[in-house]
């Protein structure tokens, strides 16, 4: 998959996954990696379908309708890149923590709902439910930030509070962020990732003594 790697200054910080939107690149978010964990590996990967020439993770049917097989296919495509990714830039797997916009978001998401282990953690801004009707792994103790806006016209309120049901249901720690705002993501939301994230996982370093 088409990617930038950036090793970090420090070795035992957490990779930052970074996904972006419909029509983004690898690029987009690379400006948030320094926000969250200015120490922190990043790997920012580029979606590998085609919308009418925009950039995505996965096939969808219309606006909010998801192709399904693809979105499984494309779940397992990525997992497995990350597994290879590992190997080649040495980082550790278990550590990986991913940070989705929209339909970087959902493929996120899906992940989760797919994989054990496949995520330490996620900052999800403005994600839909990848999947109704099956099963998620055991994701006890996965901290999850999810980033949404109250007049957002492509993820409703109860869309958000569907997610975090779900993912609370398979034992993850979600924090629920609301902004009077759409689709967009802005910078409060993103300053409130990164206060999360810092209370979040640098309180498990201290407990593991890396602090």
């Amino acid at each position: 998959m088409k990617h930038i790697y950036q090793a970090g200054s420090d070795p035992d910080a957490p990779v930052l996954l970074l996904l972006h939107g419909t029509g983004g690149t690898e690029k987009d978010l690379l400006p948030l990696a320094p926000l969250i964990d200015a120490g922190a590996s990043v790997l920012s990967v580029r979606g590998n379908v085609s919308e009418n020439g925009m950039t995505r993770f996965f096939r969808r049917i219309s606006e909010g309708i998801f192709d399904e097989e693809d979105l499984k296919f494309r779940s397992r495509e990525l997992n497995e890149y990350l597994d290879e990714a590992a190997g080649m830039y040495s980082f550790d797997r278990r550590k990986v923590i991913a940070v989705g916009y929209s339909n970087g978001a959902n493929i996120a998401a899906s992940l989760l709902f797919h994989f054990n282990h496949s995520l330490m953690g996620a900052i999800l801004h403005h994600p839909m439910v990848p999947l109704r009707g099956i099963r998620l792994p055991d994701l006890t103790g996965i901290p999850v930030f999810i980033g949404a806006g109250t007049n957002d016209p492509i993820c409703s309120s109860l869309e958000t509070e569907e997610l975090s049901s779900l993912l609370e249901g398979g034992g993850a720690g979600v924090k629920v962020h609301w902004e009077h705002s759409g689709h967009q993501l802005t910078m409060a939301e993103v300053q409130a990732a990164a206060a999360w994230y810092n209370d979040t996982f640098h309180a498990m370093r201290r407990q593991d003594g890396l602090d």
